[in-house]
């Protein structure tokens, strides 16, 4: 990997420490980038109690190769990948079991039928 795609890689963690913390969530940081080989403590960003954060902040997107990766390196979090591309939003991919049960616990929170 060069160096200007390790810099990207870095404003992408980064821009996503800042989200989460514009959105309230006051304890995201960059993980710790010493483990050069992935495993469950090595999401990009930690902060999020119970999710695994891979950011990927690229142009050429290889999804299910990002998936399998946040998968690896969960452990017994909930795999997740950030994405942004240049002068996209960025989105949040996750498996559908992961998020139905999410969605599932925010309607029972909020009453919602």
């Amino acid at each position: 990997m060069s160096k200007s795609q390790r810099d990207k890689g870095a404003r992408g963690e980064r821009e996503v420490v800042a989200l989460l913390k514009e959105a309230g969530y006051d304890l995201a940081r960059r993980g710790h980038q010493m483990y050069s080989r992935g495993g469950e403590y090595n999401a990009d960003v930690m902060g999020l109690p119970g999710i695994h954060i891979e950011v990927k902040r690229t142009n050429s997107f290889r999804l299910w190769d990002a998936l399998a990766q946040a998968k690896a390196d969960c452990g017994s979090r909930k795999p997740t990948v950030w994405h942004r591309k240049d002068d996209c939003e960025w989105v949040v991919i996750m498996r559908a079991e992961d998020w139905l049960e999410l969605y599932r616990a925010w309607e029972a929170a909020n009453g919602a039928v």
